[in-house]
C-alpha cells in the first residue's frame, strides 16, 4: 500500500514570525472546518485531527524558538 502522508515543510528552519503566521492561519482554518462540521458532516473528518496535530507542532516549534532566546 502506498504511503499517503503529505510532505511537510521543515518547521525548524522558520523564524518565530513565520511560525506565528502559520499558526494563525491553521487556527483560522480549524475554526472554519469545525463550524462546517457542526453544520454538516465533513467528507473527511480526519482532516480535523491532522489540523489539530499540525497546530500542536507549530506551537511546539514556536515555544522552542522562544526558549532559545
Amino acid at each position: 500500500m502506498a504511503d499517503k502522508k503529505k510532505p511537510t515543510q521543515d518547521l525548524s528552519v522558520l523564524g518565530a514570525a513565520e511560525l506565528q503566521k502559520e499558526l494563525h492561519q491553521a487556527l483560522d482554518k480549524r475554526a472554519k472546518m469545525e463550524f462546517q462540521h457542526n453544520v454538516a458532516p465533513l467528507k473527511n473528518p480526519l482532516e480535523l485531527r491532522h489540523l489539530r496535530r499540525e497546530i500542536a507542532r507549530l506551537k511546539t516549534y514556536l515555544h522552542q524558538k522562544e526558549a532559545a532566546k
